[in-house]
């Protein structure tokens, strides 16, 4: 009988996250900024039907980069925890950093588990809250870890970079127009440097803005309402105009799909 062949649990665990990191590094950033009336949401996302961003619960959102089919299921998972959660006590007991627990016991129970590949996923749930100091903004990487970000963060494809570019420019009290501005600087540059051209057309792009009315606080932001946006017009702001009609599909993209 031969000797089964021995990996170390540390190694076997660095193979493992090695595995994940190259798949999520493959997708296209998402930005997330901080504003003065609450949180942008900024991808590089061509398509119209398949979103990386998503409505979770009233002031809560979700952003993603990795494997479509794999943050699905999660954020489909996290909608039906927000639903039973707000029936079961109160829409106000649905926070943010619930949801981070559950993803994070998810994401950590797949990454240690032999049985299963560790998905390939990094998440951004995020939460407005009545002034910018009750934002709250939660990066959930592969393995299930919960870090807890302010101003800014990134995910996907050039993530150190684009964050490190963040940080150096991102400033509290931005207007929309501002943020959004500084979002789409950070994803058009590249490796070497260089910056590409970004049009609004191949950009998603969401708000949770603490100024509406109403008790859904997610909107996402399109056609010339977005083009005003990235033009700078003055007092422009997520609440000017009516919404305008989303896509088919409330999905997410992913490797597999127009993502790479």
């Amino acid at each position: 009988m031969s000797t089964p062949f021995y990996v170390s649990p540390q190694q076997a665990m660095a193979d493992r996250a090695e595995y994940a990191r190259k798949g999520i590094a493959r997708g296209r950033s998402v930005v997330v900024l901080q504003y003065t009336d609450g949180v942008v949401f900024v991808a590089e996302n061509p398509s119209r039907a398949l979103h990386k961003v998503s409505e979770i619960y009233d002031r809560i959102a979700f952003a993603a980069v990795g494997k479509y089919n794999e943050f699905e299921n999660l954020r489909i998972g996290g909608v039906r925890y927000a639903d039973l959660r707000g029936y079961t006590y109160d829409r106000d007991d649905v926070t943010a950093r619930g949801l981070a627990n559950v993803y994070a016991q998810t994401l950590g129970n797949i990454f240690s588990s032999a049985g299963e590949k560790p998905y390939e996923v990094e998440l951004i749930v995020a939460e407005v809250g009545a002034g910018p100091e009750n934002d709250q903004i939660y990066r959930l990487p592969h393995d299930g870890s919960i870090v807890d970000e302010h101003g800014s963060v990134a995910v996907g494809g050039n993530a150190d970079q684009i964050s490190a570019y963040l940080d150096q420019r991102h400033r509290d009290g931005m207007t929309l127009s501002e943020a959004l501005k500084l979002a789409v600087e950070s994803l058009t540059r590249d490796n070497n440097g260089g910056e590409r051209t970004l049009t609004a057309e191949q950009l998603e792009v969401a708000v949770l803005d603490r100024t509406r009315p109403q008790q859904r606080k997610f909107k996402r932001l399109l056609g010339r309402q977005l083009s005003r946006l990235l033009e700078g017009a003055s007092g422009a702001s997520a609440a000017d105009e009516p919404d305008e009609p989303e896509g088919p599909a409330e999905g997410a993209e992913g490797s597999e799909s127009p993502e790479e």
